[in-house]
């Protein structure tokens, strides 16, 4: 595997860190996408709760700025419970499939393939920076 998805691995989650020493999945998404697939570094907006109206404010704000579109690399994973955007993560590839690196409080920075990524979460859409 790629040392750099392993320097991201080794990091732990925080509630609201921003990295490099640890992040939280909008962190990890935004620093992924900037550091690896080169595409500009997205807001940090605020430090919210997941289904907090603040936090959904950010995710309409960012969403309208971007494209929804099927896996690729470096695009955000947003996951949904009914119509709150609840957590994200970033498209990469790894031995040449696509997974979904993310993070979180339970497991900490894992990549799931995305098939798996999909099955455990209801609701997924993608979304990459408008062309």
């Amino acid at each position: 595997m790629s040392s750099w998805i392993d320097r991201y691995l080794a990091t732990p989650y925080r509630d609201g860190a921003m990295g490099p020493d640890a992040y939280n999945c909008w962190g990890l998404a935004r620093a992924v996408r900037h550091e690896i697939y080169g595409r500009p570094l997205l807001p940090e907006y605020g430090r919210h709760e997941k289904a907090s109206p603040g936090a959904q404010r950010d995710y309409h704000l960012q969403a309208d700025l971007m494209e929804a579109c099927t896996p690729e690399p470096g695009a955000i994973a947003a996951v949904f419970r009914g119509s709150l955007c609840i957590h994200v993560g970033v498209v990469i590839e790894v031995e040449g499939r696509l997974a979904v690196l993310e993070t979180n409080q339970r497991t900490g920075c894992r990549w799931l393939r995305v098939p798996d990524f999909e099955r455990r979460y209801l609701r997924v859409i993608y979304y990459r920076d408008r062309a």
